[in-house]
């Protein structure tokens, strides 16, 4: 399966195709929400994970125009919340069609487990 992992922080994206690879999946990462979706764009993603918080084009922006031009994707948003802390984003993002959320720094076998789920779904 295609995952899009779309995060301004190079970590959380280094760790999160680590961990999708050794998973099995195919990976391609964007630093920000209007490269994240060129990237869909050009090689539809089966599941994208996206952060909330990024220049250019943030999270909730981004998880509207994916559900709005993919509507079957699965989503999961991650968050740190910036200042106001990830609670003022997260239901945001639930609302906006993410099947997941979860705030940073998160367990990284609850987020596998949740894209293995989403997948076989």
């Amino acid at each position: 399966m295609r995952i899009l992992v779309i995060d301004d922080d190079e970590q959380i994206r280094i760790l999160l195709r680590q961990m999708m690879e050794w998973a099995g999946h195919e990976v391609s990462e964007a630093g920000n929400g209007r490269e994240g979706m060129l990237k869909q764009r050009q090689q539809p993603a089966n599941l994208v994970i996206t952060d909330l918080i990024m220049p250019e084009q943030e999270g909730l922006e981004t998880i509207t125009t994916l559900k709005r031009e993919y509507p079957d994707i699965k989503i999961i948003a991650i968050s740190g919340g910036g200042r106001i802390g990830p609670d003022a984003y997260l239901p945001a993002a639930r609302e906006l069609g993410a099947d997941r959320v979860f705030c940073k720094p998160f367990d990284i076998r609850q987020l596998v487990d949740a894209v293995q789920e989403l997948l076989n779904d």
